[in-house]
């Protein structure tokens, strides 16, 4: 009977997977609405919606984030041991517009057996294990991709679709003991604005984690220093038959910032511990012209030196080019999270212990990248990164597997439990 239950769990989180990918949720980074995109309130509903058929209130506020509270089943006896914290479990509920969000058609690999993968909408697009080595350790497992036409939305429904089946079994199991537990689904992570709108109020937790990792076993408590920099330029254009002593053409100094920007500094020339600089976009013709690029490095005196570089570029090309008007600005997005996380290191040793009872073997990573947990940390909510199984992320050719997840929804329930047996 047990393992006739261990199946039909794993079903469910099959399906719900299968079904939340299926909503189209793509966030837009030129909207200035939040959330950036109407169609993520669809999956917020939905998601609200099954938390309540397990009887758990949820709440979506207007701009698309969901609220969920699992209250402590605590007796006396274990509460006056020792408070039990509120801790929470946090996945975003968008995909990137890297990549095509919509009418995503999910393939079942079942019982891979090694080897590449070719996606059947596009069979030039082909999931490599030169590429993913991690494909190597996954074989027997149910392997989850796109048809190869859009991307699959791992990113991060997986987490999504942990976090919803971890409340069910939870909820289903009396045996377990837990403190209160907080749910939160957020909206626009994929484009930096995850917790513009996050409300601390109606998330009672000030330790939680985020479930937005990628392959087994990684735990992930450090991220970049990120900042946008943006170089801005004008010139003047006329009919180029009258051009001459008159026209001022912003894409040639627009080149010539580009041509300085040092080739080990590009985010393919770069990894691990490295930092990078990486024009994103360029937009513009002759009389304006844009470039939009991403400041990034785990050292914070790392990213002030690559900023400081892009203001000498800026100078020097303004220089050689004195009638275009250059003008950089640098913001803020977000900053690397260790320095938060490390005032509580205990928040992530129960993670590596709850890895550890399942027969995982932790592994402490930096992010080349950035979670909402990076911003929430430093607004008082401690959240550093768990895994959930997939990589290729922001791809056609992502994949995730089904088997990882659902040890992800243990690692959930033993989260919960180590909590506990913390204040005893």
């Amino acid at each position: 009977m047990a393992s006739a239950k261990s199946s039909d769990q794993i079903g469910r989180l099959r399906d719900r997977f299968l079904r939340y990918v299926q909503v189209h949720t793509t966030s837009a980074e030129e909207s200035n609405r939040h959330p950036s995109t109407d169609c993520q309130f669809d999956l917020a509903r939905l998601l609200a919606g099954e938390l309540g058929a397990m009887g758990i209130e949820a709440r979506v506020d207007e701009h698309a984030y969901v609220y969920a509270q699992i209250p402590e089943n605590l007796p006396a006896d274990h509460r006056a041991r020792g408070r039990v914290p509120a801790i929470g479990f946090i996945a975003h509920m968008d995909t990137s517009p890297d990549a095509p969000g919509e009418g995503v058609k999910p393939q079942i690999h079942h019982d891979y057996q090694g080897g590449d993968i070719v996606l059947p909408g596009d069979p030039e697009q082909v999931v490599r294990v030169a590429d993913t080595p991690e494909l190597a350790e996954l074989v027997g497992h149910d392997i989850i991709t796109s048809d190869g036409t859009t991307l699959l939305g791992a990113d991060d429904k997986a987490g999504v679709a942990v976090i919803m089946e971890a409340a069910e079994r939870i909820l289903a199991d009396r045996e377990l003991l837990h403190g209160p537990l907080w749910i939160a689904f957020t909206p626009d992570e994929e484009i930096g604005r995850g917790v513009d709108k996050f409300d601390l109020e109606a998330f009672d937790a000030r330790i939680a984690y985020t479930l937005d990792g990628k392959t087994r076993g990684l735990i992930e408590k450090e991220t970049f220093n990120a900042h946008s920099a943006t170089f801005r330029l004008r010139g003047y254009n006329v009919h180029p038959g009258t051009a001459k002593d008159k026209m001022v053409n912003t894409l040639y100094a627009a080149a010539a910032i580009l041509g300085r920007l040092p080739e080990d500094m590009r985010p393919e020339t770069t990894e691990g511990r490295e930092g990078y600089l990486h024009p994103r976009a360029i937009s513009g013709g002759v009389d304006r012209c844009t470039i939009d690029l991403l400041v990034r490095d785990f050292d914070l005196g790392g990213s002030r030196e690559k900023i400081a570089l892009l203001k000498r570029i800026r100078d020097e090309v303004q220089a050689q080019f004195p009638k275009t008007t250059i003008e950089l600005e640098v913001k803020e997005r977000y900053l690397n999270m260790r320095p938060k996380i490390e005032e509580n290191p205990r928040i992530v040793e129960i993670a590596m212990e709850a890895c550890r009872r399942l027969g995982v073997e932790p592994q402490l990573h930096a992010i080349r990248g950035g979670t909402d947990g990076a911003r929430l940390s430093y607004m008082g909510v401690l959240t550093p990164n768990i895994f959930t199984g997939g990589t290729n992320y922001h791809s056609v050719r992502e994949w995730v597997s089904l088997q990882v997840m659902e040890e992800v929804v243990g690692v959930v329930r033993e989260i919960a439990a180590l909590w506990v047996e913390e204040a005893s």
